[in-house]
């Protein structure tokens, strides 16, 4: 007997494989089959089984039967995601990237990233803008060490240079106290005056310079003044402390410069005079009777041996 068959009865085509689909307590047939309470099977009839044979994995047990799908007409079934509870709550959102938005934090950063690069090149340019006008007010006081041409010096106005110890006291004339229509100018030439500026519109009654100085001791001193005139000698009154001195300061043409050259007729003399300790006061003025035709450029103290 050979797998399948149950008898030398069975036909040739009886299933040889119907002992897989014997019913539940039956040794021979399918039910129906004698003994098992079914149907006698018939002669030249092929067994069949009662089961629904189906592919592996086709048959899915507990749901049901899926309802056949026709493409291109709409299913009954189908429900929209809006009409489900929570409406669009269900939609996708799309991820960050081409053609979507940016993300809010993204667009404050690029925002306060902007912010800032704006800043900083306003700083930078407010920081240029001061140097520059720094640099420009160095520019434009450049050169300007001391009164020019039609000047009037004040008091307040007179720099007084503050001499090394064991030094006296020296100053340019252009610095010091003018009056009586006394002022500087820059016409001439040669002036030793760290402008090169001088004391001019001396040729005129009532005109003086005043210079204040300070001392450490009293005693005599030689009073210097450097000068210049058109090779024809002059005079002023010197004055010391309110006090005038005997003779006049005498501006001769110790070198024999030439007559009318201004720029050749530089040259210094002295007077002596006696100093207080402390401040003192030395004026030389165009006075009445004096010669005055000069300019002034520097003035210095020297003591006497």
């Amino acid at each position: 007997m050979t797998a399948g068959n149950n008898g030398a009865d069975t036909p040739e085509n009886d299933d040889p494989f119907a002992y897989l689909y014997r019913a539940e307590g039956g040794e021979g047939g399918a039910p129906g089959s004698p003994g098992a309470g079914g149907a006698a099977r018939q002669p030249g009839v092929p067994r069949t089984s009662y089961n629904q044979v189906r592919a592996v994995g086709q048959r899915q047990y507990g749901q049901q039967a899926q309802q056949p799908v026709t493409y291109g007409q709409p299913n009954a079934s189908y429900a929209a995601p809006e009409t489900l509870p929570g409406g669009d709550r269900t939609r996708a959102v799309p991820a960050p990237g081409h053609g979507a938005e940016p993300e809010p934090r993204r667009r404050n950063g690029l925002l306060i990233g902007a912010v800032a690069v704006v800043a900083v090149v306003c700083i930078g340019i407010g920081v240029a803008m001061l140097t520059n006008n720094g640099d420009d007010s160095k520019n434009a006081n450049a050169g300007k060490s001391g009164p020019t041409a039609g000047d009037t010096v004040k008091p307040s106005d007179q720099p007084h240079s503050k001499p090394k110890p064991g030094e006296l006291p020296k100053e340019d004339a252009g610095s010091l106290r003018l009056d009586g229509g006394a002022t500087t100018a820059k016409d001439v030439q040669g002036a030793h005056s760290a402008s090169g500026s001088y004391v001019t519109g001396l040729n005129q009654v009532g005109a003086k310079v005043q210079w204040t100085v300070d001392l450490p001791d009293a005693g005599d001193y030689r009073l210097y003044v450097r000068y210049s005139i058109p090779g024809q000698d002059a005079n002023a009154t010197l004055t010391v402390n309110g006090k005038p001195n005997n003779q006049p300061l005498g501006l001769k043409n110790f070198i024999h410069s030439p007559e009318g050259d201004w720029k050749k007729g530089w040259q210094s003399t002295w007077a002596p005079v006696t100093l207080n300790k402390g401040t003192n006061t030395v004026e030389i003025a165009c006075a009445q009777g004096n010669q005055c035709n000069a300019i002034l450029d520097q003035l210095w103290l020297k003591g006497v041996k």
